[in-house]
């Protein structure tokens, strides 16, 4: 396993954000600096994504519902997302 540099940050949150991030680690068996960093990569990760979509669709116009709809089922059978 490679070893990864880290930046020690000191970073303010509200109270009951805090306390449930807290438990949200613990419940995942991960220090809080290991489920922020988890968080924080996640939210990356989704502003990477609706960044893509919006380059396609500057590029292609709207993405139609049926696209939608199949890209939706597609995950539902997957287990990416949880069916409706």
């Amino acid at each position: 396993m490679a070893i990864m540099a880290v930046q020690k940050l000191s970073i303010a949150l509200e109270e009951d954000v805090a306390r449930a991030a807290r438990e949200a680690a613990e419940r995942d068996g991960l220090s809080l600096s290991a489920w922020v960093n988890a968080a924080a990569r996640e939210a990356l990760a989704i502003e990477d994504g609706l960044a893509a979509v919006a380059e396609y669709e500057a590029e292609n116009g709207p993405i139609s519902a049926e696209a939608l709809a199949a890209a939706r089922a597609a995950l539902e059978r997957d287990g990416v997302i949880p069916r409706r």
